[in-house]
């Protein structure tokens, strides 16, 4: 990655090791990192110079490393195929999958999940568009309650594929929400949901802005947390580019 860029993929030698890490420039007042599932991800102001960005890694650098350890020997999540027999998580209930042949059609009953296809289709585009479904339709009320709370407008709801962002409020003032929140409690997304929402008032992550997120959800600590580690069981589902 050329370091003029914003974002990207960047190494670094820490305690013997290579490590990779995605970094993004943002507009925000001071260095910040994660360590999850999908690896150490970095944040910095939009002038921070590059020696400040690395000394802070390295300042870390035993704390990264233990991060990652940690997260290598989490369980991964399955990798669904759309095959029968398959157990595909909704709002944190397993669901059975059942693949039959015949008109396209998808629904649950039983504890199953019913995906009719013809010979030729997949069956996991068939259940991609289901789950999508079901997320949209879940999450759209859990925003508008929210934005009821804080007295704004309802913002357009929309999904994303994204795989290391939960959620993202544009500045038109517009939410997207990655789908795979479907396959969590329902507790989760909305912790997800109402961070969104808050960022509807406060565009930031300031004392105003987690005082917000207190006050729709007082429980946003440890709903993060348990995020964090749910995030490296979701089951992951091949969809066709």
């Amino acid at each position: 990655m050329d370091r003029g860029a914003t974002e990207g993929t960047l190494l670094i030698e820490l305690g013997g090791r290579t490590v990779e890490y995605r970094f993004a420039r943002r507009r925000r007042r001071t260095l910040g990192m994660t360590v999850d599932a999908h690896g150490l991800r970095v944040a910095a102001p939009l002038r921070a110079p590059w020696r400040e960005i690395e000394g802070f890694l390295r300042d870390k650098e035993r704390w990264i490393l233990r991060k990652l350890d940690e997260w290598s020997r989490m369980p991964r999540g399955a990798r669904l195929l759309g095959e029968s027999g398959e157990l595909v998580p909704v709002f944190g209930v397993s669901q059975v999958l059942e693949v039959r042949h015949g008109r396209r059609h998808v629904e649950a009953r039983d504890g199953r999940i019913v995906v009719t296809v013809g010979k030729r289709s997949r069956p996991a585009d068939a259940l991609l568009g289901w789950l999508k479904h079901q997320a949209l339709d879940a999450f759209r009320p859990r925003v508008a309650h929210y934005a009821a709370q804080l007295g704004v407008a309802v913002p357009r709801v929309s999904l994303s594929n994204a795989r290391t962002q939960w959620g993202v409020c544009t500045e038109d003032g517009a939410i997207r929400l990655c789908w795979r929140l479907v396959h969590l409690p329902a507790s989760l997304t909305d912790y997800v949901i109402a961070h969104e929402v808050a960022h509807l008032v406060e565009m930031n992550h300031s004392r105003r802005f987690w005082a917000l997120l207190t006050r729709l959800y007082p429980e946003w600590r440890a709903a993060r947390g348990e995020l964090e580690l749910a995030a490296a069981t979701l089951p992951i589902l091949r969809i066709r580019s």
